[in-house]
């Protein structure tokens, strides 16, 4: 479904991406894993097309994605993808059902407001949500509740992929548990191709059919889950166990 090959990104002297290549399959859920600053936002945001790659390609269900497209063409491919953002991104101003709502109220997308808002309720219940939290404003819930409700939101327009930008920050362990379960059994249920950036080992676990690891700018290791214990690669191994010695260096 999402193919990147020889991917490379430059901010000024900063090199950031060098060469990435790698495949996720239609179905599959991928998660991303590397250090912070290593380049893993970039990578996601260069396959929504919102970061241009200075060489390299990326392809999306065959389609190649960093060249030019026109406003249509771009909408059409947004209404492909879903978003679980890292801080929420919720909106302040808008009730809860509305939030959830968003891109079924504009754009390509848009339904009259009544199946809209069908839509979002039906869309918060399978999150663990209920009715009568539709019309609360996003600072009337918790950081637990918040995060349930962007995933909603992600869900909302059916989408054949999704993304995922750390899932669990701020959550408390029991309900970074919860929304792993939950990622887990919408991306399996939707049979959505899902590309996942975390630390958080535990998340990793519970919602990887398959796992990359970004190091230096490019892949230094992918394989499936079951094999991420025994890969032999000692930079992963470092990376997966939380060890401060190893080849890669930390600030002390």
């Amino acid at each position: 479904m999402i193919t990147l090959e020889n991917v490379h990104k430059s901010f000024g002297p900063k090199k950031v991406l060098q060469g990435v290549n790698l495949e996720i399959p239609k179905g599959e859920s991928m998660v991303i894993i590397g250090g912070s600053g290593t380049g893993k936002s970039v990578m996601l945001k260069s396959v929504l097309g919102l970061v241009t790659p200075d060489k390299g390609t990326i392809t999306v269900d065959g389609q190649d994605v960093t060249n030019a497209q026109s406003s249509k063409e771009r909408d059409a491919f947004l209404a492909r993808f879903g978003m679980l953002f890292q801080g929420g991104a919720l909106f302040d101003s808008m009730k809860v059902w509305e939030n959830v709502a968003f891109r079924l109220l504009r754009g390509s997308l848009k339904k009259p407001l009544a199946e809209a808002r069908s839509i979002s309720i039906e869309k918060l219940r399978r999150v663990g949500l209920s009715p009568d939290v539709a019309d609360l404003y996003p600072s009337e819930l918790s950081g637990g509740m918040q995060k349930r409700v962007g995933l909603a939101r992600a869900i909302a327009a059916e989408p054949e992929i999704i993304f995922f930008d750390e899932p669990t920050t701020g959550l408390d362990p029991i309900m970074s548990g919860v929304i792993n379960d939950l990622i887990r059994e919408i991306v399996v249920e939707m049979g959505a191709t899902a590309m996942t950036i975390t630390h958080d080992m535990t998340s990793v676990r519970a919602i990887a059919d398959k796992v990359a690891m970004l190091h230096n700018g490019v892949i230094q290791w992918t394989g499936p889950i079951v094999q991420m214990d025994e890969s032999g690669d000692p930079h992963l191994d470092q990376f997966t166990h939380g060890r401060a010695d190893g080849p890669i260096e930390s600030i002390r």
